[in-house]
């Protein structure tokens, strides 16, 4: 009775800490079992380390995976959202660095892993500068037997629409080497699409012109495959080689919306087209090479290259209804061949309590674009990158000091017009964390980045996007700083765990853009802005209601900010954050997600992602897994954004018919010794930029 009683007091207390817990950012401490009432409670699997939280997948964790993906979804990291229905890991919103044993790694890559294999997971939420402004780090670390192999499959498929993903990835292993090929196709066909969307414009003499768009039709296509293999031989302890090659073809990626415009000076109703996307083909080669010295020492070389064959377009036409001739009729086709190369190499030297790391990087850039609407002019973009830095590690008792400093050159040129921009900056990045006990903990991180000019955001080929509105860029843009101070307390209690943060951020020459007038013309122009900031609150727990049967996680952000730019001054403050349940038994586990998008104030425009819900129930049976799931079950998909400029506001918000059942099977076959990848602890970023054409 007095157990029945006390669960009951527990779950009531918990369920009531729900509605403030959602999402996280850090876990816990490994605490020892408490005996209370007849009751053993465990804490999370969980180390706080100094620098990175460390997870231990428990057995009924690993119990109920079939991949390595299901497996990080069953930790519930409070701060990531895992959505296997969509193929994306995100934290806090933001992109997560996946990596295995160091190597920077894909989705599909974390899915190929056996969950049995799977020692632990290093989720860093404050990475260092070796992992090139990252926002968070996800390293996942493998046992590394000798023979043997695997065979991953995976198809998932909508009931209503032409939308699903299919995985196949096979590895073979013969004794130090490793060979594996893989591939995936995505598909989303015509899934059925709308858009709400109201702007009006200011004339500089003071008139004003409202446009109402009533949504008639429209549907979203994004078809994409990758196909790739890689080589690698890792002699324990001493050498790893790795060396990768891939092709990822975009067969289509592009909007297209049909609506019914209303004009405020009486003019005729206008019949309004408009599409935009882009198709073409990449390919990727990557080599990386790690030795290890006596004394602690290692020296690891990394290069990538990447190459973009491809088009971007756009279409808008208005017409009058009932008129035979458009009253507006803009095509725009870009035609890219672009490449990019990037290498890097690091030092590395360890002691007992300290860590010293150096290292030094090389991208270039080297872009070709064909403007075809514009007679077949040339473009060409060169852009070339070169950093340095250095960072030490030192533990003292309770406390832990990491300090270094990064330098970067960059510069920026336009053939044609011979213009361009050269720059140095600084990126000093430092953390200070202090351990109270195994239960609570205190840490203060300031963190720097540089980010560059993009080629849409520097390129000088006038683009129009409707009957008046143009985009120009802007080739005398400035390499842009920015600069985050965020200080963290993590708890840990019995059933419950997380992080509660402040976190202060300033871009003070942040490149946005701006709106100006020409003549008759609204050129949307960029800019380094006199800068953003802004301030956040966030908690990010994770609780075990009933242990091992239901566990819930979360991330809760409140956010004010300011935006200063040309002729203009901004706020804007929003609660974001997103909640995850999980209820596991008897190898069924039934998962719920539910996303509140953060919304972005930049330049003079907010803008906000997904709102987003799923419910997946799956079951697993031997090497196969069942599913079954719905996407949007509740709610309304919403994704858009608000124009605050005094020359055009307006309010977008694209609509999709996300309601979508789909089933779900996939099979994990392994077979002798498996040998999982090498371990690549750094990742030289060589990404060909592509061009975007022009759209409201």
């Amino acid at each position: 009775m007095t157990m029945t009683i006390l669960r009951i007091y527990m779950m009531a207390t918990v369920i009531s800490l729900l509605p403030i817990s959602v999402t996280a950012q850090e876990i816990i401490d490994t605490v020892a079992a408490q005996k209370l009432n007849e009751i053993v409670v465990k804490a999370p699997k969980v180390i706080r380390k100094s620098d990175m939280d460390i997870y231990y997948p428990s057995e009924s964790a690993v119990a109920n995976s079939k991949n390595g993906m299901q497996l990080l979804n069953n930790l519930m990291i409070p701060s990531l959202t895992v959505t296997e229905a969509l193929g994306t890991i995100k934290a806090a919103g933001q992109t997560v660095q996946i990596r295995i044993n160091g190597r920077e790694s894909s989705v599909e890559q974390l899915k190929a892993l056996r969950p049995e294999t799977i020692k632990r997971i290093e989720w860093l939420d404050n990475p260092g500068l070796r992992y090139g402004g990252a926002n968070y780090v996800l390293n996942v670390i493998v046992a590394n037997p000798s023979l043997g192999g695997s065979l991953q499959a995976e198809g998932r498929q909508a009931l209503n629409t032409a939308w699903g993903d299919y995985y196949i990835d096979s590895k073979f292993n013969n004794r130090r080497a490793q060979f594996e090929v893989g591939s995936i196709f995505k598909l989303t066909d015509k899934v059925k699409t709308h858009r709400d969307y109201k702007e009006t414009f200011t004339y500089p003499d003071g008139k004003t012109l409202t446009r109402t768009e009533t949504p008639l039709n429209g549907h979203i296509n994004s078809t994409f495959g990758r196909l790739w293999n890689s080589y690698s031989y890792t002699k324990p302890d001493t050498t790893t080689f790795y060396v990768e090659a891939s092709v990822d073809p975009t067969f289509c990626d592009d909007f297209t919306t049909n609506g019914l415009m209303s004009i405020s000076d009486g003019s005729d109703d206008i019949n309004l087209y408009e599409s935009n996307g882009s198709r073409g083909t990449q390919t990727k080669l990557s080599a990386y090479f790690e030795h290890n010295f006596a004394h602690k020492q290692t020296l690891v070389v990394d290069f990538n290259s990447s190459f973009w064959f491809g088009k971007s377009y756009s279409d808008y036409t208005e017409q009058v209804l009932e008129a035979k001739d458009n009253l507006t009729d803009i095509h725009t086709m870009i035609k890219d061949r672009n490449q990019a190369y990037a290498i890097e190499a690091d030092y590395i030297k360890k002691w007992e309590n300290s860590r010293f790391t150096a290292g030094a990087s090389y991208t270039a850039n080297r872009n070709r674009s064909v403007y075809e609407n514009l007679d077949g002019q040339i473009f060409h973009q060169r852009q070339d990158k070169v950093y340095f830095f250095a960072e030490y590690f030192q533990k003292i008792n309770k406390l832990t000091l990491t300090a270094g400093i990064g330098a970067q050159y960059t510069d920026l040129l336009f053939k044609e017009t011979n213009q361009g921009s050269h720059s140095w900056n600084l990126r000093p990045q430092a953390t200070i964390s202090y351990r109270l006990n195994q239960k609570h903990q205190f840490q203060l991180s300031f963190t720097s980045w540089q980010s560059t000019p993009s080629l849409a955001e520097s390129n000088v080929a006038p683009q129009q996007l409707d009957g008046f509105q143009w985009r120009i860029g802007n080739p005398d843009l400035k390499t842009a700083s920015s600069y985050i101070l965020t200080l963290r307390y993590k708890f840990v209690a019995p059933r419950i765990a997380g992080t509660f943060g402040i976190r202060a951020f300033n871009s003070p020459n942040a490149i946005t853009p701006y709106l100006y007038w020409d003549k008759d013309r609204l050129i949307t122009s960029y800019e380094n802005s006199q800068g953003l900031q802004n301030l956040s609150f966030f908690l990010s727990p994770q609780i075990e209601i009933i242990p091992n049967w239901l566990m819930a996680s979360g991330y809760l952000q409140y956010r004010i900010e300011r935006m200063k730019g040309h002729d203009y001054k901004l706020h804007n403050h929003n609660l974001s954050g997103n909640i995850n349940i999980m209820i596991s038994h008897w190898d069924f586990e039934l998962v719920g997600q539910y996303v509140r998008a953060q919304h972005d104030l930049w330049g003079e425009k907010i803008s906000w992602g997904e709102n987003l819900s799923i419910v997946q129930l799956s079951y697993n049976w031997k090497n196969w897994q069942f599913g079954v799931g719905v996407i949007m079950p509740f709610g309304k998909y919403d994704q858009g954004s608000k124009m605050l400029s005094k020359w055009n506001t307006n309010e977008q918000h694209m609509r999709l018919d996300m309601r979508m059942p789909y089933i779900s099977i996939a099979y994990n076959l392994q077979w002798g010794h498996q040998k999982h990848g090498a371990n690549k602890l750094i990742d030289a970023e060589a990404n060909a930029d592509r061009s975007t054409a022009g759209g409201r």
